[in-house]
């Protein structure tokens, strides 16, 4: 289990051994063994905790994954920040971006992304084939379930990208 400082402890307290969990700063990096594959924490934007009580006392991060040939961006929940383009300085190029697009509302821009802040971050990360994610999954946002992908298919022949909208439930080889 690679993760966030300070998530370890939920881990454990769900019947992880500790020997299986690394914790992850921001910029800190971990080789996978046996294997030329290596995971990065990166800045993300976005609350910590499940409760009012532990509220901000976990790093949340986004992640990059690098193999011998590809590096892939994940950015968890996220608002749109400009740590982006520092995560594609020192962490790109990204052959796929998957970036989170659901559950938005414009009061919420500094904690989720949306559709149109995800383009914005998808530019910053320096573009490959974006895959959005995050979308359809729990009644949060206030909007229908759909719309998140709904509103990237109509901007998408204005995207200068390779969208990736697979049927929901069904593999994709980018």
């Amino acid at each position: 289990f690679y993760t966030s400082l300070g998530v370890g402890a939920h881990l454990e307290a769900w019947g992880v051994p500790p020997d299986r969990i690394t914790e992850l700063d921001w910029w800190e990096s971990v080789e996978l063994l046996g294997a030329d594959f290596r995971i990065t924490a990166a800045p993300s934007q976005h609350f910590s905790g499940r409760a009012a009580a532990d509220r901000n006392r976990t790093l949340w991060s986004s992640f990059a994954l690098r193999g011998p040939s590809h590096g892939v961006f994940f950015s968890g929940d996220t608002g749109l920040t400009p740590e982006y383009e520092e995560i594609a300085r020192r962490l790109g190029p990204f052959d796929l971006v998957m970036l989170e697009v659901g559950a938005f509302h414009p009061a919420w821009g500094y904690i989720h992304l949306g559709p149109d802040n995800a383009l914005e971050a998808l530019r910053l990360l320096g573009g490959g084939s974006f895959l959005p994610v995050h979308w359809g999954t729990f009644d949060l946002g206030i909007h229908d379930w759909d719309e998140p992908a709904e509103r990237l298919i109509e901007l998408a022949p204005s995207l200068d990208t390779h969208l990736l909208m697979p049927m929901l439930g069904a593999p994709i080889e980018p």
